[in-house]
Formats: C-alpha cells, sequence, structure tokens
C-alpha cells in the first residue's frame, strides 16, 4: 500500500520498541519478509529485539527515548543494512512527516501516509479544514490558531459557553482544558499553552464548543494508492479518564445505526478527499442530539488497531505493508 509499484520487501526495519515492534515483526514473519530491530541502550535486554532477525544499537549517547527519535542514526543503520522499508510503529517518529520526508530521499520506503499527507491530518486545525472542504460537519469553533488572549476570548463569546481549548498538535488529552464561565478563561488558557508547548512543542491552541458527554467514535480505515478506500467499521471509546480513552469496544452501538453509517460515509469522503493512503483512524462526537462532528485524524496505525483485526479478520499491519 505504500509505493506505486507493486514489490516485495526483503528486509523491513521497525523504528519503535516493545509491544508494537513484536507486532510488526510477527506480521513481518508471516509475509516471510525479514526484520531489523533498534534499540537504545537501555532496551539492549528488552525482549522485543531478541524478536528480530537482526537487531542494532542506537546512537549510545543519547537517552531512552531520544535514541528512537534520532532520525540520521536511524536512516544510516537502514542503508548500512539494505533494508528496503521502514515502519514507524505508533508514537515516537510515526507522525513526523520529516521522518518521512528523510526515508524517501534515502530511498527507502516509508510504512504509512506522505509527509503532506501527515501535514494535512496529523495537525487538528489542518484536518479540521479539510473536513469543511469536503463538507464533513466538524464541532462549532474557529478553524484557526489564536493569536492571543484577546482572540480566544472573543471566540469564546461569539461560541458560547462550555468551551475547549485545544492544542493544534495535541493528542492523548494533553493540552486540553474545559472552560465553563469566562473567569475560568485567562488561566485555562496559560495552562493550556504551557502544556502544550512541554508536550508537543507548539504553542498553537484552537477554541470549539464543548459537547457535554459525547460519544467518542472511532473509523479505522485503509487506503491504497490508486484511490480505492475502506473502512473496517467503527470503535467505541467512549469510556474515557481525563480524556484517555480506557475501555474500547466494536461496534459502536451506543449510536443509532444511521448516525453510524452517516460516519462511515464521511470517513471515507474525507480520506479520498486529501488522497490519504495506508491505514489511519478518524475519530467524531457524537452529542446528545445524535449530531456526529469530526474533531481529528490519527494517520498511522493505532494501540486500538486490535479491536477492528478481532471483529472483521483482517490484519491491518499486513494491509499497511502489502
Amino acid at each position: 500500500m505504500n509505493n506505486n509499484e507493486v514489490r516485495k520487501f526483503k528486509k523491513v526495519l521497525v523504528a519503535n520498541r516493545g509491544e508494537i515492534a513484536i507486532r510488526i515483526f510477527r506480521a513481518l514473519n508471516e509475509l516471510g519478509i525479514g526484520t531489523v530491530a533498534v534499540f537504545s541502550k537501555e532496551d539492549k535486554y528488552a525482549m522485543f529485539r531478541t524478536k528480530a532477525d537482526e537487531a542494532y544499537v542506537l546512537n549510545s549517547e543519547k537517552g531512552p527515548v531520544d535514541a528512537y527519535l534520532d532520525i540520521d542514526t536511524i536512516i544510516r543503520i537502514a542503508k548500512e543494512h539494505q533494508v528496503d522499508a521502514i515502519h514507524p510503529g505508533y508514537g515516537f517518529l510515526s507522525e513526523n512527516p520529516y521522518f518521512a520526508e528523510a526515508c524517501e530521499k534515502s530511498g527507502i520506503v516509508f510504512i504509512g501516509p506522505t509527509a503532506d499527507m501527515m501535514r494535512a491530518m496529523g495537525d487538528k486545525i489542518s484536518s479540521k479544514k479539510m473536513a469543511i472542504e469536503a463538507d464533513v460537519p466538524t464541532i462549532p469553533g474557529i478553524d484557526k490558531a489564536v493569536s492571543g488572549y484577546a482572540e480566544v476570548e472573543n471566540a469564546a463569546n461569539y461560541i458560547g459557553y462550555p468551551i475547549m481549548l485545544k492544542a493544534s498538535n495535541g493528542g492523548g488529552g494533553r493540552g486540553m482544558r474545559i472552560v465553563n464561565a469566562p473567569e475560568e478563561l485567562e488561566k485555562a488558557y496559560r495552562e493550556a499553552r504551557e502544556e502544550s508547548r512541554k508536550a508537543f512543542g507548539d504553542e498553537q491552541i484552537f477554541v470549539e464548543k464543548y459537547l457535554r458527554s459525547p460519544k467518542h467514535i472511532e473509523v479505522q480505515v485503509l487506503a491504497d494508492n490508486y484511490g480505492n478506500v475502506v473502512h473496517l467499521y467503527d470503535r467505541d471509546c467512549s469510556v474515557q479518564r481525563r480524556h484517555q480513552k480506557v475501555v474500547e469496544y466494536a461496534p459502536a452501538f451506543t449510536v443509532p445505526e444511521e448516525v453510524r453509517q452517516r460516519i462511515f460515509e464521511s470517513s471515507i469522503r474525507l480520506v479520498k478527499h486529501v488522497g490519504y493512503r495506508n491505514a489511519g483512524t478518524l475519530e467524531f462526537l457524537v452529542d446528545d442530539q445524535n449530531n456526529p462532528y469530526f474533531i481529528e485524524m490519527n494517520p498511522r496505525i493505532q494501540v486500538e488497531h486490535t479491536v477492528s483485526e478481532m471483529v472483521t479478520g483482517i490484519d491491518i499491519v499486513q494491509s499497511q505493508i502489502m
């Protein structure tokens, strides 16, 4: 799904660690493709490195996280050991467009979307603009980063309380603040910007209407290089704590069938609009009137992909690679 010509990879490097690395090694092994692990010095005795055909240590001068973010070293190892493609897993460099570009420049296939697709859909503000263009409903709010507190205040008054402040590059519940009244706004704005800067290296914040107790519905999609897109149905991840998913299940029986079908249709339309390829997950909130709103896309494999695999019997990781 990641190259314009049908080709069989001989060797794939997984630029990740732990459970997701083992998961990808299994998929590659079943496809008869050689596997390469990379690991930080702290992971010398970690199980995942023993599950690959080859394993090479990353920059020993870097810490246990920074080692896996070292694009130059990962690319060097891949080239030295005749790697055809790199799978980023999730986290670390999986949504880094510079990593995708570095792979392409080195003649290595990046198993995932292109850098341009990441920039279009990996950022909440940009993906919201794409959704509006594709006639996919989004939560009422402003579709650009605010330039300062005065603009946040004006937006909040226009949208009406309660509102949600969100980090443009956020995820996992980070950089989000609910504001119920004007007197809470300034403190929440400062905190959201600071958390966004620390977690994502970017202070960009945007404003949306806050939906109380919505259903949180995800749609797993697969897309190839030729405009073909399929969805693998939905997952309900409404059970959360501090905006972090706790339980996820499929199908999303908590919303009416007609709403589920609208969400599926919106997902396909948006993915085709941006020319997306590979695996991805689109996320929607459904309010108490059963109105669905697109909120973001994860342009990568997700932790929860196994739920969809159990329901459909489709190996999503193998589908990314083949």
